[in-house]
């Protein structure tokens, strides 16, 4: 029995090996597969859970903008329009002026021919000055609100709800506090409190350059006048540096040290706070050709609608035309419209529903380059 036993391992040790082997190799292959499977449904759980992730913070972030853009509507953008409009009213105030002309149509004597004429050039110029510079300031300071909103929001969404900072000069720089969001938020009143004086001189010099020459007695009908304020605009923004402008907005001499300053700087960088940071990057968004571009769509937008509601109010006189000096006096008209409160003033909402304007303030916030 025995060695029957040995005769048979002899005759089929080989095979036994083999089929020894192939069992040890296929349990080693299951088991290598059965691990390989794990780590996959592991690494599939991971992406769903990522993707799912991505989405909840995109909504996030969606909701986020909205309730961003609310604030800016109803909140900081009201006061800063109110704030201007009474400052304008301030300097332009035309009343002494057109009290002046009424008291000498029913006077004729009261004042000499050339007296009277002085009087109707500086309404001329003073009301267009007027009519353009709330033009180009409400325009402007629309835009600026919603690009401070816009940055403020996505460093606190980024603060609080993704639990880290981005930082613009400092790896590891505090959150923003509330009074570095005050202060930035009411840097909208630099226009009003500051910028306003050198905004209205340069923009008088304009109106007076584009409107020499023109006499009381010419006729201007719709297209004249379009021409008439898009020369005086055009001509205020040559004016200077090809971002003078900015320094009626916001204020820029120690932010200019700061957007050009290295790390090496460390004397300058040291006392960085987070209001600077966020004012270099407002000053940088406004100064870029995207900007720039978003400006001239908003600036057409609310010129053509303007000149739309001229000719309404004109009852139709102003497309067949009309003397300057009758239509005077609705360009004073218009003046004090175009820096209404954003709940009555459709020019605003003229700029804020402009598809490239919306495109670009949504990419701002998202902190992605305009395409």
């Amino acid at each position: 029995m025995l060695s029957t036993l040995r005769d048979f391992w002899r005759r089929h040790r080989r095979k036994a090996f083999v089929t020894v082997g192939v069992l040890g190799g296929g349990y080693f292959l299951y088991k290598l597969y059965d691990a390989h499977r794990r780590k996959l449904v592991e690494l599939e759980r991971e992406l769903a859970d990522e993707r799912e992730g991505e989405r909840l913070i995109k909504a996030q972030m969606q909701a986020h903008f909205e309730n961003i853009q609310r604030i800016a509507d109803t909140t900081t953008l009201p006061h800063a329009m109110h704030h201007l409009s009474s400052r304008i009213a301030e300097e332009l105030d035309l009343s002494q002026l057109l009290e002046r002309l009424q008291n000498a149509k029913n006077q004729p004597n009261s004042l000499t021919h050339s007296e009277k004429i002085e009087l109707w050039d500086r309404l001329k110029i003073i009301s267009f000055t007027r009519m353009a510079l709330s033009l180009w300031a409400m325009t402007m300071l629309s835009l600026y609100i919603r690009v401070q909103v816009n940055i403020l929001g996505r460093h606190l969404y980024i603060d609080t709800a993704r639990g880290f900072e981005s930082s613009y000069f400092l790896e590891n720089a505090d959150m923003i506090d509330r009074d570095d969001e005050q202060k930035f938020l009411a840097s909208a009143d630099f226009l009003s409190n500051y910028g306003l004086p050198a905004l209205m001189s340069d923009m008088q010099t304009a109106a007076t350059e584009v409107l020499k020459g023109k006499q009381l007695k010419d006729f201007f009908n719709s297209t004249v006048l379009h021409e008439t304020i898009r020369q005086i605009l055009d001509r205020f923004m040559s004016i200077g540096s090809p971002h003078h402008w900015v320094s009626y907005i916001m204020p820029d001499a120690r932010f200019d040290r700061l957007a050009t300053a290295s790390s090496s700087d460390s004397k300058i960088l040291s006392d960085v706070t987070k209001f600077d940071q966020l004012m270099v990057e407002t000053g940088e968004v406004l100064t870029s050709a995207e900007f720039g571009t978003v400006v001239n769509i908003s600036l057409k937008a609310v010129l053509d609608a303007l000149v739309e509601d001229m000719g309404a109010l004109s009852g139709g006189s102003l497309t067949s035309g009309m003397p300057l000096a009758k239509l005077l006096s609705l360009v004073t008209q218009m003046g004090p419209l175009l820096v209404y409160g954003p709940s009555k003033n459709r020019f605003i909402q003229i700029i804020q529903s402009d598809p490239e304007v919306e495109i670009f303030f949504t990419l701002l916030y998202a902190n992605m380059p305009p395409s």
